[in-house]
This record gives structure tokens, sequence and C-alpha cells, in this order.
């Protein structure tokens, strides 16, 4: 017997779009949106399309008028409620652009709620644009099926971070120094994971985090890596070991 397909397929292209959306709703798409429907992808009226917004889940439309520089899209139903997803807050030191893109992007993709840009004492990039990686992670959230966009920080300092984080958030700080081997180090809950440079963390600034309360250093394995990998090595393990990895 043949299986019903799923509908809408997962094929159909999925877009992130700044307005309200409930049945009947009517959204209009301009600019990059609408050259990639109507010229990349070829769709007119009557074509589908996977809206959301990052508040309401996702969304079925279809495309009631076709113009070279605008359409008119019509809300029909709901395809999914909006994703209970991990409370696992990222904050990582920025590195080379291309390096953050990556991190901002994939980081994404593994579920990821925040990210928050830290300063330390080697970072070599303390300027991000914010603008930028809220475009990647979009992107990023589109592509993987997200229906929540990850809130990304403004850059902050490592004593700043400390000084205003949660006491209930436990830190878990990738030491490259030693720590405890994730599968006994990570715990459901609210968790910070927190990764350092190029070069990692000055004694200094480890002694200050270790006198952190509700910290916990964390081992990454016997090898040395990049900022970005072990950043996203961090968060792949604790994805597995305490969060919406474990129910798959």
């Amino acid at each position: 017997m043949t299986a019903t397909p799923a509908w809408p397929p997962k094929s159909l292209p999925r877009l992130f779009v700044a307005t309200p959306l409930a049945e009947g709703a009517v959204v209009e798409l301009d600019g990059a949106q609408v050259n990639y429907l109507g010229n990349v992808l070829r769709l007119g009226v009557g074509g589908d399309v996977l809206l959301f917004n990052g508040s309401s889940g996702e969304w079925l439309a279809t495309i009631a008028e076709a113009g070279r520089k605008r359409m008119r899209l019509r809300v029909e139903r709901r395809t999914k409620p909006v994703e209970a997803v991990p409370d696992l807050w990222l904050a990582f030191a920025p590195v080379k652009r291309a390096a953050v893109d990556w991190l901002v992007e994939k980081a994404t993709e593994l579920g990821v709620a925040r990210l928050m840009p830290v300063v330390t004492q080697r970072t070599v990039v303390e300027r991000v644009k914010g603008e930028r990686l809220r475009a990647i992670a979009i992107e990023a959230a589109e592509q993987c099926g997200r229906t929540l966009v990850p809130t990304i920080e403004e850059p902050v300092s490592l004593a700043k971070l400390l000084a205003e984080r949660e006491a209930g958030r436990t830190l878990y700080f990738a030491d490259e120094t030693g720590g405890e081997a994730m599968g006994t180090a990570f715990m459901a809950g609210p968790s910070m994971i927190l990764t350092g440079p190029e070069g990692g963390f000055t004694a200094e600034e480890r002694d200050l985090i270790r006198a952190e309360s509700n910290v916990r250093a964390v081992s990454l394995g016997p090898r040395i890596l990049r900022a970005e990998t072990a950043a996203l090595a961090a968060v792949s393990g604790w994805m597995a070991l305490a969060g919406d990895w474990r129910s798959l």
C-alpha cells in the first residue's frame, strides 16, 4: 500500500516574515523574497509557501497576486506550532567574520535559543554586525525548519557577562586546561555554554570564571579545537545529553 505523502511537502519554500500570521491573513512581500519566489523558484499565482514569524509557528500560504516587484500571499492554515526550544544560550568569543558567520548558522540549526558574543582578553575581533548575524540566523532557520529565530545579543565583556548572568542558569565553561567529561557534566535545565577565543582564556579569566557559583568546567576532549569548532561541539554534546535530541 502506498503511503500518503505528508502535506505540505518538505520541499516547499520557507520564508521568515516580520508580520502577524493567522488564518486568512494577507502577507505582502517585496525585494529579495519576491525575486527568490518569482525568479529563482518560478512560482506564480497559486504557488504554495511556508511562512513563520518567530512567534506563532509555521503557516501554509498561497500566492494570490504575483508581480515583478511585489507579491501578495494569503495565509491558509497553521502547519506547525511554535517549537519548544531547549533553554540553551551560547556565549562565544568572536573570531574572524567567516568563522562567526558559520558558527551562527550552525548554532541556529542545532537549536540554540540565544547567541551572546563575549569580548575576552584575547579576543581579536571585538566588533560584530548584529544585523548581518540575524540575517544569517533567519536564513538558517528557514532552511532547517525552525519556527523560532535565536536572539542575538550585542557583544559584552566577560566581566559584564558574569556579573549580570542569571544565578539559576548553569554556566558550562569550556576549559581547554581540563574539566569534567560532557557525559556527566551536562544536565537538563536553563544552561549557558561559554567558549573562548583563539588561544583560549587567560589564567586570570579562568580563575574569574571558576570563582562564580553554579559553574561547571567541561572538557571537550583530547584534541585542540578551533574556537568555532569548540562552541559547536559543546552545543552538540549538550543537545544530545540534556536537550531535545534525547527524545528522537
